[in-house]
């Protein structure tokens, strides 16, 4: 295995490049590094694995066709542990099935050969932005996970009620509590949460509801 510059403190993007061919290596490596990227590199789908860092602001450039490990087993391997890193995928004249086999995988992008070293900086530039966002979004669901944990199980059930669109009334009546008692619980779920509206609080369990959903469904 070959490594760019050690990982440095902080939130610097990182390229992973995994390429069996060691002229490509050399070659994507010295480009990354000429436009400032630190990157590392590796021969194998499986050494990449056992070095992956999933805390790093990164993505994955791979050659999709390689022996051992293909890029789409090195794929659906990440898909099974949730990785979520943006993956560009390098591709020959006959790879363009299984380029778009990734992508609805899940892939970010693809760059067939040959092609200009801009094009493959463009799309790692792309992909780079999409963890930027994806990982800002897991701090914001963190955050209202957290939150979500200091509510009462009574408080817990008003909420999920509330945001099903329920009335303040019909919860009474299913509750078997006064109208003013849900009033009560509904102000401090909002209090609790520093939620402003009823659509900034469905808006954010909903947040919940679609990272719960599976890589590529």
């Amino acid at each position: 295995m070959q490594k760019g510059s050690a990982k440095k403190a902080g939130d610097e993007p990182l390229v992973y490049l995994v390429d069996d061919d060691d002229a490509v290596r050399d070659a994507l490596g010295l480009l990354l590094r000429s436009v400032g990227l630190e990157c590392e590199v590796f021969a194998s789908a499986l050494e990449f694995l056992e070095s992956y860092d999933p805390d790093r602001h990164c993505c994955l450039v791979a050659d999709i066709r390689m022996p051992g490990l293909s890029g789409l087993e090195l794929q659906q391997r990440l898909n099974e542990q949730r990785a979520g890193i943006p993956i560009v995928f390098i591709t020959g004249h006959g790879d363009v099935p299984m380029a778009v086999t990734a992508m609805k995988s899940g892939a970010t992008d693809f760059v067939q050969k040959p092609f200009r070293d801009q094009d493959l900086l463009d799309r790692i530039h792309k992909a780079l932005a999409q963890d930027r966002e994806q990982r800002a979004r897991r701090i914001e669901e963190q955050e209202i996970r957290k939150r979500l944990a200091v509510l009462t199980p009574r408080e817990t059930e008003v909420m999920q009620r509330v945001v099903r669109g329920q009335a303040n009334k019909v919860i009474a009546m299913d509750l078997g509590v006064s109208q003013r008692t849900v009033e009560l619980h509904r102000a401090r779920v909002m209090h609790k949460l520093g939620m402003r509206s009823l659509a900034e609080l469905v808006n954010a369990v909903g947040k919940l509801d679609a990272e719960a959903e599976p890589p590529g469904g």
